[in-house]
């Protein structure tokens, strides 16, 4: 990737910007296996929630993947597999991360809050015959072993035992420390990622790892400079959590933090202390909890921040201006749809951000609002945004291959002659500011997370009291969205408060914590379409 920093303005650096992908690359020796003959070089701090640390080099990075590598080879995992890694942050996650690309094998990361019916389509759906789980994610997955016929092994790190799971340290222990990547063509698939509630799989490629630079490298100002060192405290299936992080951060060698454990506002500013953070990705809701907790961050925390990116959602202009006046940095944010996290968002110290605007699409991707039959439109007007495959004559990496063995949604999402859609409904103006108005598809981000509504209705249509529903995404007095349900109840059944736990505790059994309604309305009946759909733009204004 060439970006010019150099470049005058906004249009010089989109004008002179190269992706310069080869043709052969694989991740997993772009971002580990060409730094490990330095071992001095650090990869990863990792600290958990009982104040247990421990640090890695890139070197012990490599040695541990090829050892992972060879035991899958060994349980039988071939190129092309899919091998899912249910863990929170942990250097087990990294390194099965690395282990599993440099094989030609598909990772899957895989939340570890998913409820069960979540977790059993995914590991389903990507057909994967081995799980790495912990401790905390275990129970869940031999909850589903017996539905999941494909699923021949299940690996464990640390505390986690238990009939038919491989501990990871003995089966480690044993493993050969040397082991020869496959080759692989930058094209070829590396990664299933599953998005927030989205239930379709996209197929990542190994160069995806490019596609996300550019906006790395702008909204961390021409990342990597001396001492940087970056944090993301988001899960692995979350946009802009640790593979997002990690991805790129490798990438250039640096050294990256995992930490497992609650955060609160208090802990947040302890660590980035603490490890001497120079880059951090926190999400909206977050920071609004830090400002809130810790007014003055400066006269308590010795902080030496260089950059700050936010992910998932707008930035409140309040909010931007707190972290500048007391943390002396300046928010930039990044905007993106499932699939494509990377594709807009703001630089501070290179172009204005413009008053409601997500920000402009970051060099390398060509962006516009399209109709329809794939027609760009003018500015100001509103239609789908979309990204195109190409940029300069060389394919844009950040666009999925396609949707997991799902070739019609994968035709469905390009149109015209190349215009990949996103399902965000959005506007540009005339300097190229991208203003969203409404997803396409009724999603909404909940702390960064993108959460499809029907998920949660078809869970709460499965409890006996239940008749109907409908869910939205509700803004509360912290400016936080959660889902709202409103319910209609079976004749004779009485709409309680106790009824009401009793749904969120039902919900809370099948979804993640994120997923469960915050807020449940009973209602006589719902707003319906001609055709009988449920109208949840109504209830979204009728609650405005």
């Amino acid at each position: 990737m060439e970006l010019d920093s150099q470049a005058g303005s906004y249009q010089e650096l989109c004008r002179s910007f190269r992706w310069q992908i080869p043709e052969q690359f694989n991740l997993a020796v772009d971002i580990c296996g060409r730094w490990a003959e330095q071992r001095h070089r650090f990869a990863l701090y990792y600290e958990d929630e009982s104040g247990f640390t421990s640090a890695h080099t890139f070197w012990d990075i490599q040695r541990q993947a090829n050892r992972l590598s060879n035991v899958l080879a060994a349980l039988g995992t071939l190129p092309g597999d899919r091998v899912a890694i249910v863990l929170p942050q942990c250097p087990e996650a990294a390194i099965a991360q690395i282990a599993i690309c440099q094989m030609g094998a598909l990772a899957v990361p895989l939340s570890p809050f998913l409820g069960p019916d979540p977790l059993e389509y995914r590991l389903g759906d990507a057909a994967a015959h081995l799980a790495i789980v912990d401790a905390t994610t275990q129970p869940g997955v031999l909850g589903l072993r017996h539905r999941l016929p494909l699923l021949r092994h299940v690996l464990g790190v640390g505390s986690a035992a238990a009939p038919g799971v491989r501990p990871w340290d003995e089966v480690l222990e044993h493993a050969s420390a040397r082991y020869t990547p496959t080759v692989t063509a930058a094209g070829d698939p590396a990664m299933i990622l599953y998005r927030g509630g989205g239930t379709r799989g996209a197929l990542m490629a190994h160069r995806m790892l490019f596609g996300k630079l550019s906006a790395f490298v702008c909204a961390h100002d021409f990342f990597p400079q001396p001492r940087d060192m970056l944090w993301s405290p988001g899960e692995s299936a979350w946009a802009g959590g640790f593979w997002d992080a990690l991805l790129p951060t490798w990438h250039f060698g640096m050294p990256l933090l995992a930490y497992n454990g609650r955060l609160d506002a208090a802990k947040v500013f302890a660590l980035i202390e603490k490890y001497g953070i120079r880059n951090a990705v926190l999400w909206p809701t977050l920071l609004q909890r830090m400002m809130q907790q810790v007014a003055e961050p400066g006269a308590v925390y010795d902080l030496d921040l260089r950059t700050l990116a936010s992910v998932g959602e707008p930035v409140d202009p309040a909010l931007w201006h707190w972290a500048r006046d007391k943390m002396g940095v300046a928010i930039n944010g990044i905007f993106g749809p499932a699939g494509l996290p990377d594709l807009v968002g703001n630089w501070a110290s290179r172009w204005p951000a413009s008053p409601g605007a997500v920000g402009r699409a970051y060099p390398g991707h060509r962006v516009a609002v399209i109709d329809a039959q794939g027609n760009a439109l003018p500015p100001g007007e509103v239609g789908e945004l979309a990204v195109f495959r190409q940029y300069h004559a060389e394919d844009d990496p950040l666009p999925m291959l396609g949707y997991w063995r799902d070739p019609e949604a994968t035709a469905e999402a390009v149109v015209g002659d190349g215009w990949v859609r996103t399902g965000e409904s959005a506007t540009l103006d005339g300097e190229g500011n991208l203003f969203c108005q409404q997803p396409t598809d009724d999603t909404f981000a909940s702390a960064g997370t993108r959460v499809d509504p029907s998920e949660i209705e078809t869970c709460l249509r499965t409890h006996a009291d239940v008749a109907n529903c409908a869910v939205i995404g509700s803004t509360d007095e912290l400016g936080v969205t959660r889902p709202r349900a409103f319910v209609v109840l079976r004749p004779g059944v009485l709409g309680t408060q106790e009824l009401v736990r009793e749904l969120q505790r039902h919900v809370g059994r099948y979804l993640a914590p994120y997923e469960t309604p915050k807020a449940i309305e009973f209602t006589a009946a719902l707003p319906l379409g001609a055709g009988g759909e449920v109208l949840r733009r109504a209830l979204s204004t009728r609650e405005a």
